[in-house]
């Protein structure tokens, strides 16, 4: 099923930041542009909302790139051996970020260089026009990719992040993201449902790496 810009669902900004303040209490929670590779402030603690759990996973086949995903559970070590996982929303001030984990689950060595495979999904299983960079955040700096080869069971990690860019207005309304370890593995689609983060503007996320980005 390709995009279609019918089943995309644009909010207006006013009626957004409505939304926004009576989930999170705040104004916002976008990082404004400009901010992706500053430190964060010393004395702002990462804080995870107690109310807020990982959403539910649902495996999809390892295939080659198409718009048109269709879930389907597969076990819980999909192909080519590798799976990923997301963690609870973090927030810091008026922003939103999750950890990403991918484990070798399969028997063989699995070689790693470059960044997840995020793709945002709307309510039909349809892919939006959601950009998806390599960066840091106020979460941490990109440092890039680096190759590994992880034996059975050892993860690296990445930080998935909202953002805000000077040209976005209008946010668009997800209702879920797939997620991989490379473009050509198997993928797990994790359901935004009841979270703040499915309003978007644009995601950037760091290289897969074995310690989480400063």
């Amino acid at each position: 099923m390709g995009y279609t810009g019918e089943r995309v669902r644009m909010w207006r900004p006013a009626s957004v930041m409505v939304l926004l303040m009576g989930l999170t209490g705040c104004s916002g929670f976008l990082v404004p542009a400009g901010e992706g590779e500053r430190e964060p402030t010393p004395s702002v603690q990462a804080a995870t909302p107690p109310s807020v759990m990982p959403p539910p996973a649902v495996d999809v086949p390892a295939r080659s790139p198409d718009p048109s995903p269709t879930p389907s559970p597969t076990g819980d070590c999909p192909a080519p051996g590798t799976v990923v996982t997301m963690g609870e929303v973090q927030a810091v001030m008026m922003s939103r970020a999750v950890v990403l984990t991918l484990t070798n689950c399969g028997s063989k060595p699995y070689r790693v260089d470059g960044y997840p495979s995020v793709q945002v999904l709307g309510e039909d299983g349809e892919r939006l026009p959601v950009k998806v960079n390599p960066g840091g955040s106020m979460f941490g700096h990109d440092k890039g990719p680096e190759a590994r080869t992880l034996k059975p069971g050892a993860t690296v990690r990445s930080m998935l992040a909202w953002v805000s860019t000077q040209e976005g207005g209008e946010l668009v309304m997800a209702d879920a993201l797939e997620l991989a370890a490379a473009p050509d593995s198997g993928a797990r689609v994790y359901r935004l449902e009841g979270h703040d983060i499915r309003y978007m503007d644009e995601l950037n996320m760091t290289a897969w790496r074995a310690e989480l980005p400063e």
